[in-house]
C-alpha cells in the first residue's frame, strides 16, 4: 500500500486577490486553500462569523480552508510591552475559534516591524518573466530619514518619525532577548492550540538576517532548534520555507527536514538564485533553475513521512500576467504540477 500523500494546496489572498477561487479549483489535485482574514486589524480576535463566512466562500468553489496564513502577531508582543498579555489572549481566542471551525494549521511569523522583505518586484529574468528580488546594497541605499517606501511584500509605508520611534524601541535588543519574548508568547498559546486541535507553524525570517539592525531568530538550523526548544507542545512546529532558508548557502535544507521532520506542520516550496552575499532573486521551481534543489527537499519530506499541507510558494510572473508580485496563477500552477510529479515518482520508488 502506498504511503499517505502530501496535501497539495494553494495560497489565496482573499476577495481582493486577482486569482479567483474558481481558477484555483481548476488546478489538478488542489482541493484545499490557504487564506487569511486580512481585513481584521492586527491584535483583534477573529470572530466566528468572519471565519465561517470565509469557509463558506471557499466551499462554494469546491475548496476547503485548511491553513491560515497568517494570524499576525501584534507588535506589542514582540516588544514585550505592558499590554502584550491582552493581545496574547486575543490570539488564543482566535486559535480556539479556528479549531472549533475545523481549520487545523496556522502559519505565522515573529519578525519585528517588517514582514518578508524584497527590494525589487520587477526583476527581469533572461526569459522575459519577472520575479521579486533582494539586494542588500539596495536596502542599504534607502534614506530612512525620509521614511520607508512601499517596498515589495510590505504594504505599509512608515513616516520617518514612525519608523524611528519603532527602531528606538528595538534598540539594543539582542537575538537572545528576542527569543525570550517569543518563548513567552509560544508558552502561552501553544497549550491553547493543542487543546483546539490546531498546529502552529512559525515561518522563518525572510530574509534570515538582520535588516535595519532588527533582531532575527528563525533562519538557521541552530535557530530552528532554539525555537522548537521553547515549547515541547506537539502543536508548536515549523513552516519549512525553502525560499527563506535557501538564501543562506550554509543551510542544508534536506538535512534540516530530516532533523525536524516531526515538527514540520506546513511546507512552502520555492526556488531562489543566490547572486552573491545577501543578494538573490526568485526563479521557477524546477531543478537547476536556482540554488535550491527541491527534488532533494521533497525526497527528505517523503523520507520523514510528511503528509501535511504544502503549497508552491512565490513564482515568476509569466505570459503577461499581472497582479500580486510573485503570486501569479500560471507559474505557481506549473510549479505545483512539477512538485506533484516529483512527489509521485518518489513515492513510487519508496512506497
Amino acid at each position: 500500500m502506498a504511503s499517505p500523500s502530501i496535501e497539495f494546496t494553494f495560497r489565496w489572498w482573499g476577495p481582493e486577490d486577482p486569482v479567483s477561487l474558481a481558477n484555483l479549483a481548476q488546478v489538478p489535485n488542489v482541493r484545499t486553500v490557504v487564506t487569511s482574514l486580512s481585513h481584521v486589524p492586527i491584535g483583534e480576535a477573529w470572530s466566528p462569523a468572519d471565519i465561517h463566512e470565509r469557509q463558506a466562500v471557499c466551499r462554494a468553489a469546491g475548496l476547503e480552508w485548511t491553513v491560515v496564513e497568517s494570524v499576525p502577531v501584534h507588535e506589542a508582543i514582540k516588544l514585550a510591552a505592558p499590554e502584550r498579555d491582552r493581545y496574547i489572549e486575543a490570539y488564543a481566542t482566535t486559535l480556539k475559534r479556528l479549531g472549533e471551525a475545523g481549520v487545523r494549521t496556522v502559519c505565522y511569523n515573529f519578525m519585528p516591524v517588517f514582514d518578508w522583505m524584497r527590494t525589487d518586484f520587477d526583476y527581469r529574468l533572461p526569459d522575459g518573466s519577472s520575479v521579486v528580488s533582494y539586494s542588500q546594497a539596495a536596502l542599504n541605499a534607502i534614506d530612512l530619514s525620509k521614511g520607508l517606501p512601499k517596498l515589495p511584500a510590505w504594504p505599509q509605508a512608515y513616516t520617518a518619525a514612525e519608523l524611528q520611534a519603532m527602531f528606538d524601541r528595538y534598540s539594543g535588543v539582542t537575538d537572545e532577548e528576542f527569543l525570550g519574548r517569543f518563548r513567552y508568547f509560544i508558552q502561552a498559546v501553544a497549550p491553547v492550540a493543542e487543546a483546539a486541535g490546531v498546529n502552529l507553524a512559525i515561518h522563518p525570517d525572510d530574509p534570515p538576517w538582520r535588516i535595519f539592525g532588527l533582531p532575527r531568530i528563525v533562519g538557521s538550523e541552530a535557530g530552528l532548534a532554539a525555537i522548537l526548544e521553547c515549547s515541547d507542545s506537539p502543536a508548536h512546529g515549523l513552516t519549512f520555507c525553502t525560499g527563506s532558508l535557501g538564501v543562506v548557502a550554509g543551510n542544508d535544507l534536506p538535512g534540516m527536514v530530516r532533523r525536524f521532520g516531526e515538527r514540520i506542520h506546513f511546507a512552502h516550496l520555492r526556488n531562489v538564485k543566490r547572486r552573491g552575499e545577501r543578494e538573490f532573486h526568485e526563479v521557477d521551481h524546477t531543478r537547476g533553475a536556482g540554488s535550491v534543489d527541491l527534488v532533494e527537499v521533497m525526497a527528505a519530506l517523503v523520507d520523514v513521512g510528511f503528509t501535511g499541507p504544502m503549497r508552491p510558494d512565490h513564482g515568476r510572473m509569466i505570459w503577461g500576467e499581472t497582479g500580486i508580485p510573485g503570486y501569479g496563477l500560471y507559474d505557481r500552477s506549473l510549479g505545483l504540477m512539477y512538485l506533484q510529479g516529483v512527489h509521485d515518482a518518489l513515492r513510487r520508488e519508496n512506497p
